[in-house]
């Protein structure tokens, strides 16, 4: 299992920067909108937060830290503790994939 120590603690100060900074995160979610394709079913890998799967539309998420998942469920997203490397979908479950700010 990964590491999430730093994102798990740190996923409260992580959630308030975009907050913090309107203008960069809707700048951000603009630029993501702007170039993702039409689909019926997506999921988003790193969902963090959730801050771009719910604005996006995506209802779906992958995330292995706890806390950040937890935040991401709160938002409505149905946060899935994988990682990208093994993700627990059948081949085909989405036409979309999202990676948005993900290590």
């Amino acid at each position: 299992m990964p590491r999430t120590g730093p994102f798990d603690e740190h996923a409260a100060e992580y959630d308030r920067w975009f907050d913090q900074n309107p203008l960069v995160y809707e700048s951000e979610l603009e630029a993501v909108r702007a170039l993702m394709p039409s689909h019926r079913s997506a999921v988003e890998v790193g969902v963090g937060t959730g801050r771009f799967a719910v604005p996006l539309g995506i209802r779906t998420g992958v995330e292995p830290s706890r806390a950040m998942a937890a935040m991401a469920r709160e938002r409505g997203v149905a946060a899935v503790d994988a990682v990208a490397e093994d993700l627990p979908f059948v081949d085909g479950a989405f036409d979309m994939v999202l990676m948005v700010t993900t290590v």
